[in-house]
């Protein structure tokens, strides 16, 4: 938009009128070309940098001869049998658990877990009523995540 600048007349000041606005060629706009050259070297930069910055330490870690390794954790089988509507037990590992006592049976196997993980195994005629009262209580328990074990097709 061009620029009003007060100041000189047509008649070099003795007009009809006094004072003539003059009209200045010059824009008042910011010139945003170099702003974006700067932000894309910077961008640049950073995209560069930041793999570098996620690099940790290297630690030699000390050994011990006395400490036993510690075992990968075995998964938890929670398995829900046919029986299931009448006798409301399941097997939990190699045990017969009844439903009233698996939610504090299932706490005392997670205490020392890092993953606090179950498998859960049924029956095809088991229904999913009865799966959700099994799987409430293992979330009572402490179970974090719940995968379900299925047979594959064929």
């Amino acid at each position: 938009m061009p620029k009003v600048m007060p100041g000189g007349s047509s008649a070099g000041g003795r007009g009809r009128r006094g004072r003539v606005h003059s009209v200045s060629s010059t824009l008042a706009e910011i010139n945003v070309v170099p702003l974006v050259d700067v932000m894309l070297v910077l961008l640049i930069i950073f995209m560069v940098a930041a793999p570098m910055m996620q690099q940790g330490y290297n630690v030699n870690l000390p050994t011990s001869r006395r400490a036993p390794a510690l075992p990968a954790e075995e998964p938890i089988y929670v398995t829900v049998p046919v029986s299931y509507a009448r006798t409301k037990t399941v097997q939990l590992g190699n045990e017969s658990v009844r439903l009233a006592f698996l939610q504090e049976r299932v706490r005392q196997l997670m205490q020392n877990r890092t993953k606090k993980q179950i498998y859960l195994r049924s029956d095809g005629q088991v229904t999913v009523q009865q799966m959700m009262e099994v799987f409430e209580s293992l979330k009572n328990g402490g179970v974090e995540n719940v995968g379900m074990v299925t047979r594959p097709p064929g």
